[in-house]
């Protein structure tokens, strides 16, 4: 086989030998499976993934009847825990040693792709429904205030003031909750950015309002370099997520018993909206909290979507735009006891981000997979 052509495709290939084991693995396996080739080639099969029934029949009879097959939604047991649903042909080839090729697309991966795009588009539509409405309400509450003043002015009875002072207040408690509807309005300020030192703020700010009751444990990968960001938006956007879990905890359980990790590693080569962008940051904030309701979990980023009767559902929803100001996004995976928000963020670098049109171009690069995601 060339080795070399491989080295190019963007789709998984393995090459595997009569005993099972790994001859040969490009750089599209590598990514997927989170692997170094030098370290696994030579290897059994076992040692990349297992599949459950064992697939090993089925690879033997390919190689002594010479005769390919394809698997659909095949479920793929990796050595961390982590499980892949993928679709894979195998290949018998004879080139001097008899073996099999085997090319492997991910499923979930481009499951994902699909859903996080269909959901940025209702979020975009959302969001410029609530702006619109947001600012026909806000212009009468300016002449309803001005109302109040110009009648307190004239009354008689000072007593009486009493009732505009409520109307000046109600009218300013709207208009700051039409303000935060609308989410943030001055552009981004980027500059380069430590996101560890944001976390590190983050961190800082919470132990201070829980008087240090809570547990935040920092799980950070110090390669990371700095990404471009407004720093100041960016701690609004992740004390936005921190104080949701940090409220969904005191629900359940008292602070001192509440644990929320903040957790960082680079992606490479990951897709976020429709361009692929060579390193990403990704930041994984987990806590033991009850979980976010399965009812509106695909809705928690839009505007007024709350699961807690007294909140505003609007801090998720900014958290989201200002992840968007920085061309990234945020998904939130949840169940009982383990609720984990992560952000993406590109890291900018001399290489520009590849945009992917919706075609064959989208399949083949939605193949990167999610390292690390939430483990």
């Amino acid at each position: 086989m060339s080795d070399q052509l491989l080295e190019f495709l963007t789709t998984a290939v393995l090459e595997i030998d009569q005993q099972l084991s790994l001859l040969y693995i490009n750089p599209a396996a590598e990514m997927l499976f989170a692997v170094s080739g030098s370290q696994v080639t030579g290897a059994a099969l076992e040692a990349l993934f297992v599949e459950q029934p064992s697939n090993k029949p089925v690879f033997l009879n390919a190689l002594s009847s010479g005769q390919p097959f394809t698997k659909r939604e095949a479920t793929l047991h990796l050595p961390n825990g982590q499980l892949l649903t993928v679709d894979y042909a195998v290949t018998p080839v004879t080139n001097g040693r008899d073996s099999l090729v085997m090319e492997i697309q991910p499923r979930d991966r481009l499951l994902k792709i699909t859903r996080e795009e269909a959901l940025r588009e209702k979020q975009e539509s959302s969001k410029l429904l609530v702006r619109s409405v947001a600012h026909e309400v806000k212009n009468p509450l300016g002449g309803i205030r001005g109302a109040a003043q110009l009648l307190a002015k004239e009354l008689p009875d000072s007593a009486l003031q009493d009732y505009t002072q409520v109307i000046i207040e109600e009218t300013d408690r709207l208009t700051n909750l039409v303000d935060r509807m609308i989410g943030p309005t001055k552009p981004s300020k980027l500059g380069p950015c430590s996101i560890h030192e944001v976390l590190e703020r983050v961190a800082q700010l919470i132990l201070a309002e829980t008087h240090n009751q809570l547990t935040i444990i920092k799980d950070y990968d110090p390669s990371i370099p700095d990404v471009m960001a407004d720093i100041e938006q960016l701690i609004q956007a992740i004390l936005n997520i921190v104080r949701n879990a940090l409220q969904a905890i005191q629900t359940v359980m008292p602070l001192n018993e509440g644990m929320i990790t903040f957790k960082t590693r680079v992606l490479r080569q990951f897709t976020i909206g429709n361009h692929r962008h060579r390193l990403v940051c990704q930041v994984n904030i987990m806590d033991n909290g009850p979980g976010v309701p399965a009812n509106i979990l695909e809705h928690i980023f839009y505007p007024l979507v709350s699961g807690r009767a007294e909140g505003s559902g609007l801090g998720l929803s900014i958290a989201q735009s200002i992840l968007q100001q920085h061309q990234g996004m945020i998904s939130c995976e949840s169940e009982p006891g383990k609720t984990c928000f992560s952000m993406y963020l590109p890291i900018q670098s001399l290489v520009p981000s590849q945009p992917i049109t919706p075609d064959k171009s989208t399949t083949r690069s939605s193949i990167k997979r999610r390292a690390h995601d939430c483990t």
